[in-house]
């Protein structure tokens, strides 16, 4: 075994980053948080606030990368501010009321340097696995730093994992892609349709990320095809003047959630038309049944529907196969097209790396429903896994931050009597 650092860092990352280089093997007093995103930020802020040391690690060099490295420029948070604020630190009055992208990283940053949370950056965690013998975590990483790859181990209590619900992106399978040609991106690496004016673009996904793209590209002249595979429900973002997710919150506190899934649809109805004309179906499931159930979430339009009328984004069915310059739709008409954006979404990556099958499924999603999925055992806990965004994962994180900290008192309470019971003993003794 790797010699063992018994130099506990005392709050956060405020140890020297070169221990790690000196010492292959870090004992952690506390937790550690995987994952330096909005969830792992939220946790990390949680712990400052009860006293309790921590460490995050995280894969990229930045905090938030699916924000910074992965989003497209006009994006913007789809609910209003209120419901994306993480704990104990609210946004800006003068940010708008739904921030835009460079908005909320700028949040994030501000969040982070506010509670002094300094992540280790370019640390990948290759395993974490819970070692019954000593009862401890074992997490396994390897760190880049100055072209130099090294491989830590943390030894911990606690291990909290926060690398959410879309930390790997879903690339389909689809015959003859190889044989199309022209250029083929995954929606997380696409920035803006400047790029593709006058071009034909098969956007593949109807979900908020290929509404927006085809928007996107809509509004930068090119020629946008959305491919539909299955039902979907689309929204309107405010309804009579109020964000659609407030009302929806609004109204479940006084009905079940069937009847507030028939009064949005109804005012959708009215507010959107009918959908279906134009090649969109709903499900047969409610929006709010269908989250809660299968975690799909409903689609909140910001534009793409009048242009999807006007015929400026067409709306065709799945995918048959591709070849050279071409796309063949389950319908058996031929498309010609220049290039392919898959806004085909995102999985967790938590299987990967996670050697345990109790509390996360086959898809890396906690078994246990909202509100219950974030704490498993042996000191097991995730957050940002809820399906229900940023609300969603502060709210977890609230609750895993008082769960560990009340464990750490404890724990470190007891330390201190064990130590002060040899100390008198070694006095008495003499």
């Amino acid at each position: 075994m790797h010699n063992i650092s018994l130099n506990m860092p005392p709050m956060s990352q405020t140890f020297d980053p070169e221990d790690i280089f000196k010492n292959r093997c870090i004992l952690v007093d506390g937790p550690v948080i995987v994952g330096a995103g909005p969830s792992g930020l939220a946790v990390a802020a949680c712990l400052k606030d009860q006293n309790v040391p921590f460490v995050v690690v995280e894969r990229a060099n930045c905090i938030a990368s699916l924000w910074q490295n992965r989003t497209y420029d006009r994006l913007k948070l789809h609910l209003p501010k209120q419901f994306c604020q993480l704990p104990n630190f609210p946004f800006p009055d003068y940010f708008p009321e739904y921030p835009n992208k460079f908005q909320f990283i700028n949040y994030l940053e501000s969040y982070a340097k506010n509670f002094n949370i300094t992540p280790n950056f370019n640390e990948t965690v290759q395993s974490a696995k819970y070692d019954e013998t000593f009862g401890l975590w074992r997490i396994k990483t390897i760190r880049n730093k100055n072209d130099k790859v090294v491989e830590v181990e943390y030894i911990c209590r606690w291990i909290v994992v926060a690398t959410g619900e879309n930390s790997e992106k879903v690339v389909p399978e689809f015959e003859g892609l190889n044989d199309f040609g022209g250029h083929v991106m995954h929606a997380c690496d696409y920035k803006s349709g400047e790029s593709y004016t006058g071009k034909k673009v098969l956007v593949v996904g109807c979900g908020n990320s290929g509404m927006e793209v085809s928007l996107d590209l809509c509004n930068h002249n090119a020629n946008p095809t959305m491919v539909v595979r299955s039902s979907v429900h689309v929204l309107p973002r405010e309804i009579f003047g109020k964000s659609t997710f407030e009302l929806a919150v609004t109204l479940m506190k006084r009905f079940p959630v069937w009847m507030v899934d028939k009064i949005l649809l109804v005012l959708t109805r009215l507010i959107l038309g009918n959908m279906e004309k134009y090649g969109i179906k709903r499900p047969s499931i409610g929006p709010l049944e269908l989250k809660n159930t299968s975690g799909k979430t409903p689609v909140l339009d910001i534009g793409a529907l009048e242009k999807i009328r006007s015929g400026k984004i067409k709306v065709v069915p799945g995918i048959k196969k591709f070849s050279a310059g071409k796309v063949e739709l389950v319908d058996g008409n031929v498309l010609d097209i220049d290039s392919v954006v898959l806004a085909t979404g995102y999985r967790s990556n938590v299987p990967s790396w996670l050697k345990e099958n109790e509390f996360f499924s086959d898809d890396g999603i906690p078994k246990d429903p909202f509100p219950n999925g974030w704490k498993g055992k042996v000191g097991l806990y995730a957050v940002g896994f809820t399906r229900r965004g940023l609300s969603g994962a502060s709210l977890d994180a609230i609750s895993v931050s008082q769960d560990i900290a009340k464990s750490w008192k404890e724990e470190t309470k007891q330390r201190k009597k064990t130590v002060a019971a040899r100390h008198r003993r070694c006095i008495s003794h003499f």
